[in-house]
């Protein structure tokens, strides 16, 4: 579309109803990320009544997420064909159903399987919500502003997740964080016939199953041995450690196959055609880098504040809101920007001042307090704010409205694997740096045996030893290991974003208009 086009048949605005069904949309996506964050502080209340395996409490925490990483294309792709709307209400609907058949486990088996169905139901809500956005904001300027309020949801509710969970747990029970799910779910489906519209590709041609089969075969394995990953480190020193590695190989083989009958099909599951779009497939190496560096970052900064400074889950919940608040803040003040100041100039300014905010957290010391690392965290969500929302745009908005739902799966795909990237690598590196600076550690008083090689090798192992004789000297010397490993990995991360930045100053168009199909970046 010409830019003399685009002055004389300007895009339609959206009115109060499309702004009210975005808050509708917006609510449940906060949920699905409070989700992957509340449990954890539920795990110890539901390890007391359910009393499950060590390989079945890791399934209860791992199963949502893996559920929802390799259901997001087929979802995308099916969004697209039988209507957004429709599948959003329809994953509502069997969202607040799971929750309560988890709120009502009384085994571990259950809840595992309740889990799984509540991921495959998250995985309706990202690219369903998101298409819809493309589908209810034709003006690139308000599209912008819903995608930022869209990506601020999710940050919230990270943000938040903690701090409400810690509360749900502390006075009624590790039920109530599954329950919380169904009044807005309930108010979703309510809402959302009279406030969404539907939109489907016309010309939607029939689903290839085995695609769909193999789409799920390759995302699931590959997830699966990367948080493996960072949970054993790099190591090969048992046939165990090799399972990971296995699963890793056998999910790119499949993702190859993938690729290889998508090229061959006449009605691909994905269309490998969106690659060609311009900004499209820079914009998700940026969306997942940031996501890989985000997330890597949190691993340490969770353990930081709660074994190094000594606060409780809920102290350090209520520490990071700042950072939320100030993503907010950043997703709300970018689209006023766009328009005064290129897209290009934005995504590189943000990627560069959040490689900054990285080498400020890398400053923090054993006995820094958590105020350098509430000011790190503010500048890094006040750098990735704008990054995050205008990539997503770009992605979004460099194809036709029909291909939305499988562009928007696509970048929740490349996120997830972005944070599962994120967490085994930079994790692994931290621990691995941590244990060589602990095995010439000076035990003290502390006796040879499992609780000194398992202070040797996790913080939290160290932490654990803190009230026996000698174990204060251990504790400070496993901080001082810690807080290397930290600084490391903070240092590589800053390096990978200012890498990135040069490849969105080299990539990206220098328009000063908010990217939207055609005319991206003209």
């Amino acid at each position: 579309m010409s830019s003399t086009t685009a002055a004389l048949n300007p895009p339609l605005r959206a009115g109060r109803r499309e702004w009210i069904g975005l808050a509708v949309i917006a609510l449940p996506c906060l949920l699905y990320s409070m989700d992957l964050t509340v449990l954890n502080l539920a795990v110890p209340a539901l390890a007391r009544e359910l009393q499950p395996t060590p390989s079945q409490l890791l399934w209860i925490i791992d199963i949502y997420g893996f559920m929802v990483a390799g259901m997001l294309v087929t979802m995308g792709t099916l969004g697209d064909r039988i209507g957004r709307r429709r599948l959003l209400l329809i994953g509502a609907a069997a969202f607040g159903v799971a929750s309560v058949l988890a709120a009502a486990s009384n085994s571990a088996g259950m809840l595992i399987a309740t889990r799984a169905l509540l991921g495959v139901a998250g995985a309706t809500l990202a690219p369903s919500t998101l298409s819809l956005i493309r589908s209810m904001f034709h003006d690139p300027r308000q599209r912008t502003t819903a995608i930022g309020i869209w990506i601020s949801s999710f940050s919230l509710g990270a943000a938040i997740g903690p701090v409400v969970g810690g509360a749900l747990i502390e006075f009624f029970s590790w039920r109530a964080a599954f329950l919380i799910n169904v009044p807005v779910m309930l108010l979703l489906l309510a809402l959302g016939p009279s406030l969404l519209p539907e939109f489907r590709d016309p010309q939607a041609r029939r689903i290839d199953l085995p695609s769909a089969a193999m789409s799920i075969a390759a995302v699931l394995p590959t997830i699966y041995g990367l948080k493996r990953l960072a949970e054993q480190g790099f190591v090969l020193d048992s046939p165990a450690a090799l399972l990971p590695w296995a699963a890793m190989l056998a999910g790119l083989a499949v993702g190859v196959a993938f690729v290889h009958r998508q090229r061959r099909l006449a009605e691909p599951l994905i269309d490998l055609g969106l690659f060609r779009a311009h900004g499209f497939t820079p914009a998700l190496v940026i969306y997942m880098t940031g996501g890989l560096v985000m997330f890597g970052v949190f691993v340490f900064i969770a353990q930081y504040l709660q074994l190094v400074l000594g606060l409780n889950a809920l102290q350090a919940g209520w520490w990071m809101v700042p950072s939320a608040l100030g993503f907010v803040v950043g997703s709300t003040v970018t689209p006023r920007l766009v328009g005064r100041v290129s897209v290009r100039v934005l995504i590189v300014g943000g990627l560069a001042i959040s490689a900054v905010s990285l080498l400020v957290l890398a400053a923090a010391g054993p006995a820094s307090g958590p105020a350098l690392v509430v000011g790190g965290l503010l500048l890094q969500a006040i750098g990735m704010a704008p990054v995050f929302t205008l990539a997503t745009e770009l992605i979004v908005g460099s194809v036709e409205p029909e291909r939305a739902g499988a562009a928007s799966a696509m970048s929740e795909t490349c996120a997830e694997f972005g944070g599962a990237l994120g967490i085994a690598i930079f994790g692994s590196l931290g621990t691995a740096i941590y244990r060589v600076a602990m095995a010439d550690a000076d035990a003290g008083a502390v006796p040879a045996g499992a609780a000194l090689d398992a202070a040797r090798a996790t913080l939290a192992g160290a932490a654990s030893l803190a009230q026996q004789p000698g174990g204060s000297a251990l504790l400070g010397a496993a901080h001082d290991a810690f807080v290397q490993g930290q600084r490391v990995t903070l240092w590589i991360g800053a390096t990978l974003l200012a890498a990135t930045a040069v490849m969105a100053k080299l990539t990206l168009r220098s328009g000063t208009s908010a990217p939207h199909g055609s005319e991206a970046g003209a």
